[in-house]
């Protein structure tokens, strides 16, 4: 009968030691994350045409070209914020789903410096920078792979997507430009032009820890490398000012909108096809833009 008793007890310790672990064990399943991020650019290449104009770096003087650098980069350096929830489906697996906005850097696009204006092959040669800066929001859907945990560590890495919800390329251009080509007196011109992207996807990968402060509060830290190109779909000058003086409705439909296209040809709204209709968006080739780039996202992460 002692034994028999023995026995019972052994196994009721038994049950609640492997219960206690149990439920140590049990993964959390619900969690958010509050973070922010900055990243660099990984790859650089050359800028789309902006306005007419390459995406170069010429400096005239006296008339003549003494330097000239072709532009290049891209608009993956820059903050992002963003929030996440997850679910963990067990000890190792999960899924995320982030809501981001991000802001990249701003970046010169083409520039021209002289100095004195003058007309080159019947084209005015002046003094402008075109920069341009990308602001987007974006959700992000990943699978996550927890590595376990020690000493309140747990490692793991994700992998996903990004899918652009709403963005825009603004392209800020300033120059000192001439009134004609016969006598260029000169104006100051300022314009803003908002290019919005057709839809894409891009991909994203991440390592990252995490590191218990309490019960539910954990500070997490992740490397992030994303991949993606953006190309165009409509532009829409927003602002244009001459000497200072809102000078927008003066200009016509093919000067204020560009629908972008695959190719042009005959039927095409673009000078060098034909007379371009004032009354009709402009069309232009369609040009691409990257933003990827390698980042660092530090955080705090809230489990129930």
């Amino acid at each position: 009968m002692k034994k028999n008793l023995f026995l019972l007890g052994l196994l009721v310790c038994s049950m609640a030691t492997m219960a206690q672990t149990e439920k140590a064990d049990k993964p959390e399943t619900w969690y958010f994350k509050l973070g922010g991020s900055y990243f660099n650019q990984t790859a650089s290449t050359e800028f789309p045409t902006v306005g007419g104009n390459d995406a170069l770096a010429r400096t005239y003087v006296g008339g003549k070209l003494v330097s000239e650098k072709s532009i290049t980069g891209s608009f993956g350096q820059g903050f992002r914020t963003g929030i996440t929830a997850g679910y963990r489906f067990s000890t190792r697996l999960g899924v995320e789903l982030g809501a981001n906005y991000y802001s990249s850097n701003s970046k010169t696009m083409a520039q021209t410096t002289t100095d004195a204006i003058f007309v080159s092959g019947g084209k005015p040669i002046y003094n402008f920078k075109s920069v341009g800066e990308i602001t987007a929001f974006d959700i992000a859907p990943a699978l996550v792979m927890f590595l376990g945990e020690s000493h309140g560590f747990e490692p793991y890495t994700k992998v996903g997507i990004l899918v652009p919800i709403h963005g825009d390329l603004e392209i800020t251009t300033d120059a000192i430009a001439p009134t004609g080509v016969a006598n260029p007196a000169t104006v100051a011109v300022h314009s803003v032009d908002k290019v919005k992207p057709n839809p894409t996807l891009g991909f994203t990968a991440a390592l990252g820890t995490s590191y218990k402060l309490g019960k539910h509060i954990s500070a997490f830290a992740e490397l992030e490398y994303r991949n993606f190109t953006v190309h165009g779909d409509t532009k829409e000058t927003t602002e244009f000012k001459q000497n200072g003086v809102d000078a927008l409705a003066g200009r016509t439909t093919a000067q204020i909108h560009t629908n972008y296209q695959d190719h042009l040809d005959v039927n095409s709204n673009n000078a060098a096809f034909k007379t371009v209709d004032p009354t009709k968006p402009t069309d232009e080739l369609s040009s691409y833009v990257g933003i990827s780039g390698l980042g660092l996202t530090l955080g705090l992460k809230y489990s129930l």
